[in-house]
Order: C-alpha cells, then structure tokens, then sequence
C-alpha cells in the first residue's frame, strides 16, 4: 500500500470538557508522531457544522464522516461503553474498516474474568481486523507528571500517540474479508440498513467517485 494518508474516525464520548478537550489532543497528536500519515476526523467538530440540527441530521452527519473514513480508533474507556460509540464500531466493522479498540480506563467490568474476556461485554470482542490497546490512564500520567504542565500534556499525549500509532500500522496490514469486487454492493446494503438520510448525502452522481476512491485506497484485497 502506498504511504499517503489515511483518515481515522474517532469514535467515543463527547458530553463533557474532559471529552472533548481530550479528543482534541490525542488527535493532534496521532497526527503530529505519525508525521501526518494519519489524519484524525472528530466528529465533535463535522457536528457543528450540521445544518437544521434534529438527533437525525446529526446522526446522518456522523455516518457520513465515518464512512469517509479509512479506519476507526473506537474509544472503549467506561464501566459501561457509549452506546453511540458501539453502533458506530458496528457500522464501520459492516465496511471492513479496520480498527483499534482503545481502552484508558483502569477499571475492570464486563466479561473481564473469561480467559480471553475484555473489560466489556463479549458482543463487542473477537471482530476480523481490530485490534485492542489496554493503556493504563492513571500509570501514564504518574510516569510523565513534571513540574510544567504543558511539558506533561506533550509527553502524556505522545505516549498515548505512539502506542495507538503501533496499533494502527499494524491493523491496516491486517487482511481483508470485503473483497474490492464486493464493495459497491456492500456499500449499498449499509446504507440501506443504516436508513435515515444518509443515503441521501451519498448522491448517486457522487457515489461511485467515493466507491472508486475506497477501492483504490489499498486496504481491499
């Protein structure tokens, strides 16, 4: 696969400070230590451009930046995941997106205590091409807490960056289940199942442009 950028989906909580500003630094600096081979989408930013805002239109905005997207970073911190955060890694698994489960949070839940369980419930494990990143929140902060807090965010994030970074070159090299022959139709049937008016902000003029783009992205076999 050629080097060139690809766009990641950052799917996870934004409902307060903490979330948002953090979505905004690790996304800074997925981008600066990958030295941009990673271009990180927010959707907490294509949100405050939607027009006529109802649950639907924001809804459908967020589909669309997803599947405009090359991969998804799926924030699974929580003693209980972001519904929302879910449907999305559902949707984005129904592409073959490749993707990286990311999980700060030190805190045990879930189906933790099954042999190969993950601190979440089991329906969101065992999915082709995704990998899981366990960081522990709490140790990153003790090892890179100086005296400058802004030395601290830098170093913090860069540590997070870089492990998520590794996550993501190793996911994209991950083999493919939706063949390039099969995409057009798959595209179709996730629309379709999606429903509301996405299909709408795929225009079919438009459509086969993006279709042609997917398929020459490299991550198709």
């Amino acid at each position: 696969m050629a080097e060139k950028s690809l766009k990641i989906y950052f799917a996870g909580d934004l409902f307060d400070h903490k979330d948002l500003a953090g979505n905004l630094l690790l996304a800074a600096a997925i981008e600066k230590y990958s030295d941009n081979r990673y271009q990180v989408l927010l959707p907490q930013d294509g949100e405050c451009e939607v027009a006529n805002r109802t649950s639907q239109t924001i809804r459908d905005a967020d589909f669309k930046l997803l599947f405009n997207s090359d991969l998804i970073v799926a924030n699974f911190d929580g003693t209980d995941l972001d519904s929302g955060t879910v449907v999305e890694f559902c949707f984005a698994k129904m592409m073959d997106m490749p993707a990286v489960l990311l999980r700060s949070d030190f805190r045990d839940s879930g189906d933790h205590t099954l042999p190969d369980g993950e601190p979440w419930n089991l329906m969101c494990s065992h999915y082709p091409r995704t990998c899981v990143l366990h960081l522990n929140a709490m140790m990153c902060y003790h090892r890179n807490r100086p005296a400058d807090r802004k030395i601290f965010l830098e170093n913090f994030y860069a540590e997070l960056a870089r492990k998520i970074i590794a996550k993501l070159d190793e996911v994209v090299k991950a083999p493919s289940w939706l063949k390039k022959t099969d995409f057009a139709k798959q595209f179709q049937m996730t629309l379709n199942a999606v429903g509301g008016g996405v299909k709408s902000l795929f225009p079919e003029a438009e459509r086969q442009k993006f279709i042609e783009k997917k398929i020459a992205s490299g991550l198709f076999d």
